[in-house]
């Protein structure tokens, strides 16, 4: 089966090789729009049909805050999210992986539902990559920013039937010189956070720890500190966030971007950080 104006002859169809926007997503919506996350059909108003929000796993909780002094060469921003994900009262997988890098400069956590949230991350980093290798150049945090929310907008019929996705996306500004944390509602509205902020169903208690543990001026190995320790308090409250697991050897996902880019904290430094953690926790007599 070949589309209009694709040959058999092994050749690109003339719309790849037609200039255009700049915009990855855009040319999907013009050419193959069943292809674009928000444009897949459900169940939803079958008779007798299951919601498929019911039936489909859900990722939580993300939280980022930024740390240094703007403009300092050790500024930046750190993103961190649990492993858990569930599907009503079960948990449906124990080590998901939800803090991605977006491109060089930026990353984003996924929240909502899980597999069309990575979908979404997928298309959004090749989106960014696309437009690297049209344009020539990066482009702005802001930019960068826009785009996501233009891609969550598209996902709206889909987040009308449960199957929504709130992600939070957080990078360096190379203009600015500072870490920059954005998030978003289901309609694609995109709103700047200051300092810090988390997503996802524990956000509530992990947004109480980082408000209390988040000061100006932080190293990044302070802010790893606390974006662990707000995971911990997210975890101690919400069923559907995961804490740490030192059994399995399963811990949260951090990344740190600053002007050096994106980089994965290693999993040996999140061990002993959680053990460091669960001793002054155990110290004080209590896991709060």
């Amino acid at each position: 089966m070949h589309r209009a104006g694709e040959g058999t002859s092994g050749r690109l169809p003339d719309a790849f090789l037609r200039p255009g926007s700049a915009s990855f997503v855009d040319f999907l919506a013009d050419h193959a729009p069943e292809m674009l996350p928000g444009r897949r059909a459900t169940a939803h108003g079958t008779a007798g049909a299951v919601n498929p929000a019911e039936l489909a796993p859900h990722a939580t909780t993300i939280v980022a805050v930024t740390f240094g002094e703007p403009g300092a060469p050790a500024s930046g921003v750190v993103m961190a999210g649990d492993r858990r994900a569930t599907m009503g009262s079960m948990i449906a997988n124990r080590d998901m992986e939800k803090v991605f890098p977006a491109d060089e400069y930026s990353a984003v956590g996924i929240a909502g539902t899980a597999g069309i949230a990575v979908e979404v991350v997928r298309l959004f980093q090749l989106e960014l990559e696309h437009y690297e290798k049209i344009e020539g150049s990066l482009l702005s945090l802001d930019g960068k920013a826009n785009r996501l929310g233009t891609m969550i907008r598209g996902n709206l019929p889909l987040a009308m039937q449960g199957l929504a996705v709130v992600p939070l996306f957080a990078g360096y500004d190379l203009d600015r010189g500072n870490g920059r944390i954005f998030s978003y509602d289901v309609t694609g509205g995109r709103y700047e956070e200051r300092d810090h902020h988390s997503v996802g169903s524990g956000s509530i208690f992990a947004r109480g720890a980082l408000k209390k543990l988040w000061k100006p001026g932080l190293s990044a190995e302070d802010a790893v500190h606390v974006v662990v320790e707000a995971l911990f308090d997210a975890a101690d409250d919400d069923s559907a966030t995961g804490g740490p697991d030192t059994m399995r050897r399963i811990f949260p996902v951090v990344a740190t971007v600053t002007a050096d880019g994106y980089r994965r904290v290693p999993e040996d430094e999140l061990e002993q950080l959680v053990e460091q953690i669960v001793a002054q926790r155990r110290e004080r007599g209590s896991v709060a």
